[in-house]
């Protein structure tokens, strides 16, 4: 049991490192989704075709994706303190090039630069929950990171549109790169690795259980336990398919789609963006805590992914989406797309718990690998629809649509091949 006093420390240093970390993943999220946002801007600034603007976009995830396992490796033996600290700077200074940016691939290196940054923020989250937090609690509290993630997705929107017509730009991204910088110093001062860190006992040994082993040997070897264990691969695929559909489209195509097909402006996009964002946001919580409520992970991941698949019809068929109507079928796309955050949940239970970093992160490459393959696809299949010098309307768009909608059930057929968990490690006792 713990006293009064290593009660409230525990506690201080739980939220410390849940708000600082927290609002580091925010920034990520507003980088992975601002393009959408400033997309006109860009095309104007750097001359960028379709094809371009999904390529400059797109830098982000594929330096995302390739720093995934190297992530998971950083988190499990330097310790999340150390790697969000440095990946706040990196990410710092890259949006500070980003903003300053003259070149298209300048530019480019900039937005490279966030995403090596930011890419070790979100597993590295998931460690500290896993550490900070106890197991049973884990989908919710990864839900409520999701929530708080969001906070900085919903600033990429509607507000950003806002800010831009009193500030450019380049200046927004010039202030989130002091705010990152700010953060990597919070980071370095206040979070700790784990209870053990600070003297504190493990949340297994407050349960009056041994706590986790730490995994003997080096770290190769326990990354070769999460990739030779065939219960971790179908995750990937099922972010492959659900998120990276979600942040192609909400980071990048969906203000250009209502722009282009159903004639919005800048406002009235993002508005919409900004409903699809806050539906992900409440959704993130909500399945979350509906999992570890009923101990079930795959039931909720799939009804969630076929309720999101659903949603893709009415964009595909170019159906009218008049005042409450759009903002209802953004928010509810937004709502189920969540489903698979729970494939991080079954990664990790799947994996002995000292390598929960490395489990992961390998599944988590899948979402920014589709990202990373459908922003530049999307622009080509649109540039290549339409005739030189014309406009994209509704048919163009509807190749893009339909490759979003593909993907999409890629990643609900790889549901079926999840190994159902029931919200524990597979050597529970």
């Amino acid at each position: 049991m713990l006293n009064e006093h290593q009660s409230r420390q525990l506690l201080r240093l739980r939220w410390s490192a849940f708000v600082i970390v927290g609002l580091a993943y925010a920034l990520s999220f507003f980088h992975r989704l601002a393009p959408a946002a400033i997309a006109s801007d860009l095309q104007l600034a750097f001359h960028a075709s379709g094809a371009q603007l999904g390529g400059l976009a797109a830098t982000y995830f594929y330096v995302y994706m390739v720093m995934q396992i190297p992530a998971g490796i950083l988190a499990d033996t330097l310790g999340p303190r150390r790697v969000v600290t440095l990946g706040g700077l990196v990410a710092g200074g890259g949006a500070l090039l980003f903003g300053m940016a003259d070149t298209l691939v300048a530019a480019s290196i900039g937005r490279l630069l966030v995403g090596l940054g930011v890419s070790v923020t979100f597993i590295s989250m998931l460690k500290l929950n896993a550490v900070w937090f106890h197991d049973r609690h884990f989908a919710s509290v990864t839900g409520a990171t999701i929530l708080l993630g969001n906070v900085g997705s919903l600033l990429a929107a509607a507000p950003l549109a806002w800010a831009l017509n009193f500030v450019s730009w380049r200046s927004a991204f010039e202030a989130v790169g002091v705010f990152s910088l700010a953060l990597a110093g919070l980071t370095w001062w206040l979070v700790h690795d784990h209870p053990g860190r600070a003297n504190l006992p493990s949340m297994r040994e407050l349960d009056g259980r041994a706590a986790h082993a730490p995994h003997q040997g080096h770290w190769y070897d326990g990354l070769l336990v999460v990739l030779k264990n065939r219960a971790t691969w179908p995750g990937l695929w099922v972010n492959m398919g659900l998120a990276g559909t979600l942040f192609a489209f909400a980071g990048l195509w969906a203000v250009p789609f209502l722009r282009d097909v159903y004639g919005m402006d800048r406002a009235q996009a993002t508005a919409h963006t900004s409903s699809l964002l806050a539906g992900f946001a409440i959704g993130a919580l909500f399945i979350g805590m509906i999992s570890d409520r009923l101990g079930r992970r795959k039931p909720v991941m799939f009804m969630a992914a076929l309720a999101y698949c659903l949603c893709w019809l009415p964009l595909l068929a170019g159906v009218e989406l008049r005042g409450a109507a759009g903002h209802l079928l953004f928010f509810v796309m937004g709502l189920c797309a969540p489903g698979f955050t729970l494939s991080w949940a079954c990664a990790k239970e799947v994996n002995p718990p000292a390598l929960s970093g490395m489990a992961t992160s390998v599944v988590n490459i899948g979402a920014f690998m589709g990202t990373a393959i459908l922003q530049p696809l999307v622009g080509w299949a649109i540039d290549r629809a339409r005739g030189a010098g014309s406009l994209p309307g509704l048919a163009e768009y509807q190749a893009g649509m339909a490759i979003m909608l593909g993907f999409s059930l890629v990643g609900l057929i790889a549901i079926l091949f999840v190994r159902e968990t029931h919200c524990r490690y597979r050597e529970a006792d």
